[in-house]
């Protein structure tokens, strides 16, 4: 466990350097408004954890799971918690189980938006 913990970690700090980096750059090349950073690394992140997971699920085995915990789990969850969020409503999806992905969207969006403007401190 410690070492899959490890890997992990890594792969965490690595994704989140790598959607610092896209923020930071993205402001350069897009003089904009919107967030167009966010929106990449998002974007991004949502299409190598569903390459991933679809590779995994082809040949996974117990040799790839210290892999499996710096790519996915770390790497794509550093880089963007919205890639799990689009994994786990994808595959809600791929179930049939389409009142649950419905109420995963509504809620992660509509609770997400409503926990930051509850908690901002407005100045």
């Amino acid at each position: 466990m410690l070492k899959s913990l490890l890997f992990l970690f890594v792969g965490g700090g690595f994704g989140a350097v790598v959607r610092f980096l896209i923020g930071k750059y993205s402001v350069q090349f897009f003089d904009s408004s919107f967030p167009v950073g966010t929106l990449a690394a998002n974007l991004f992140a949502c299409g190598l954890v569903g390459l991933l997971v679809y590779q995994f699920n082809l040949r996974f085995d117990d040799t790839q799971k210290a892999l499996y915990f710096l790519l996915v789990i770390g790497f794509c969850g550093g880089l963007s918690t919205f890639s799990t969020f689009g994994i786990e409503t994808f595959e809600l999806l791929k179930q049939g189980n389409y009142l649950f992905a419905s109420l995963n969207i509504i809620i992660s969006l509509v609770g997400g938006i409503a926990a930051v403007a509850l908690l901002f401190k407005h100045q």
